[in-house]
């Protein structure tokens, strides 16, 4: 899940269920702890630039900040800052004169929430979160939510915004017009970047969304029944609107799952992973896939479909020496416990042999660049490694590959009969 909603989910959260006592604190101690885990990926570039590790983000991205296990240590250590912070930002900054911190225990429980929230959200993605880590370094991944949901994403933000607008009578219609002009235009964005990002919807759902946003930001003013509704209220039904949208995402992901586990059975497929995996911009979008012995069933389908969803099969390439040489290798064989659905390819480029490890997760097959997540490992003729990294990390494409200086080996050697 990305950064920007677990901020919302943690403040939604503050507001709803921590804004009795000290609420301007706990609201940010609650938005704080829901954004806090993602601190790991400072660690990460730094050893990806400092160490020129190309897997940092397998090795240290949602693990120990990531974990149910750490999550007690870090509420408790944020719950101890947070007091001395607060009295030395009210030197510098007098409008925070006026916020009290909740005592330790509250605070601490409040952060936990928030934490606990962002390691949910992330296990409910198909890139998954180590939440037991390091107990286990198994990543959890329930499949229910694509990294960034726009409709998860508008479900917890409007309800806040809906409580600031009528919070104040003189002022509501103004910020209700700000609102969904703003809604409205983030909404067109959304539109154009799904277009950009080859995953597009039609611009109708654009105009009935701006429909519906108008409703939500306009009808409490009717009677004047919103001003009488508190922001802990706005923010509660927020809460019980979202775990519905999530309970609707687990509906679809059993359909979809259904219809994958019907065609593994009806073909008598080996299958070594199975999964049923969201696809954007909506629930109803989903990407069935099998990983087999020999390369990976995948099939993209709408769920108010009638007719089964058609697979097709991406075959790896042959095993050859080169794909020996490169399942021998440390960094290849992280990589192969983090995918999920990677095929293998091997070929000849400008006289180099690159291994080609595409992961399939993440994609809907209307992409032309390499997909999320495609890992390349480069030898010369004699079988010397010249380079391996990443061409594409998450939506991130990588155009330079990162040289690894080797001493020159043998020829490698025919592989064994079995597939790595």
């Amino acid at each position: 899940m990305d950064p920007v909603t677990h901020g919302i989910a943690g403040a939604l959260l503050g507001k709803g269920f921590f804004s009795r006592r000290q609420a301007k604190v706990a609201v940010f101690a609650a938005t704080l702890g829901a954004v806090f885990p993602d601190i790991d990926v400072f660690y990460e570039g730094y050893a990806e630039f400092a160490h020129h590790d190309p897997l940092a983000i397998v090795k240290y991205h949602r693990a120990i900040t990531h974990s149910f296990v750490g999550l007690p240590f870090f509420a408790a250590l944020l719950a101890a800052l947070t007091p001395p912070v607060l009295r030395l930002l009210k030197r510098p900054f007098p409008r925070l004169r006026d916020w009290e911190s909740p005592p330790f225990w509250l605070l601490t429980v409040i952060y936990g929430v928030g934490i606990a929230s962002h390691i949910l959200l992330d296990g409910m993605t198909s890139f998954g979160t180590r939440m037991w880590f390091p107990l286990s370094t198994r990543r959890v991944a329930w499949d229910l939510l694509f990294i960034i949901d726009f409709a998860f994403t508008t479900i917890i933000l409007a309800p806040q915004v809906i409580a600031w607008i009528y919070r104040d009578p003189a002022k509501s219609r103004g910020r209700a017009w700000k609102m969904w002009i703003a809604f409205t235009a983030g909404d067109l964005i959304a539109w154009l970047l799904t277009r950009a990002a080859s995953y597009p919807f039609h611009f109708w759902i654009v105009v009935l969304i701006g429909a519906l946003l108008a409703a939500l930001f306009f009808v409490p003013a009717v009677n004047g029944w919103g001003f009488k509704v508190t922001r802990a209220e706005f923010c509660q039904v927020g809460t019980c609107l979202a775990l519905v949208y999530l309970f609707l995402c687990a509906l679809a992901h059993h359909q979809a799952m259904t219809k994958v586990r019907a065609f593994a059975a009806q073909h008598r497929i080996d299958v070594e992973r199975i999964g049923a995996l969201p696809i954007p911009p909506s629930l109803l979008d989903w990407g069935d896939a099998i990983r087999s012995p020999g390369g990976i069933y995948v099939a993209q389908f709408d769920l108010r479909e009638k007719h089964p969803p058609v697979f097709s099969f991406v075959a790896d390439s042959p095993l050859d020496p080169y794909i020996a040489r490169a399942f021998a290798m440390p960094e290849v064989q992280l990589y192969w416990q983090f995918a999920r659905f990677p095929v293998i390819h091997s070929y000849v480029d400008d006289g180099m042999h690159v291994v080609e490890l595409g992961e399939n997760r993440f994609t809907d097959g209307r992409r032309r660049s390499p997909q999320p997540f495609t890992y390349q490992v480069v030898f010369d003729d004699a079988g010397n490694l010249v380079g391996q990294g990443w061409l594409n990390v998450g939506m991130t494409p990588r155009s330079i590959r990162r040289l690894v200086p080797q001493q020159p080996v043998a020829r490698p050697a025919a592989p064994e009969k079995n597939a790595p």
